[in-house]
């Protein structure tokens, strides 16, 4: 099944309402980029390279990983290899919300298509 663009827009909608009404973090898009690059690449990565990767400054990637390291969702620590450089690691906490957050999607594109009409 191919998606139209709004029918994209109303399950990413309908998983961020369930995910909100079940009392899950308010992240901003940045923060979610953020997030989703670091559990979805491969790492290592660092402030410098997520800022890279998403062409945004080092302090909006800081800014980002301060809200999320504040719900345990990723953590940093500095490089023993290079003391200059900051690697953003994956939590068991950041793990569980995605995974809950892709089951809400999963379920939203489940009820979607319940939804249709056959001749749809």
């Amino acid at each position: 099944m191919t998606l139209s663009s709004p029918q994209a827009l109303n399950l990413w909608r309908a998983a961020l309402v369930e995910s909100l009404r079940r009392g899950g973090p308010d992240l901003t898009s940045r923060q979610v980029a953020v997030l989703l690059t670091v559990y979805l690449t491969a790492p290592p990565h660092t402030v410098r390279g997520l800022a890279a990767s998403l062409r945004v400054s080092k302090a909006a990637i800081s800014r980002s990983l301060d809200r999320l390291g504040q719900l345990e969702l990723v953590r940093r620590r500095v490089d023993e290899a290079d003391r200059r450089s900051v690697l953003v690691q994956r939590t068991a906490r950041g793990s569980v919300f995605l995974s809950d957050f892709a089951e809400l999607v999963i379920a939203a594109e489940r009820d979607a298509v319940e939804g249709q009409s056959p001749s749809a």
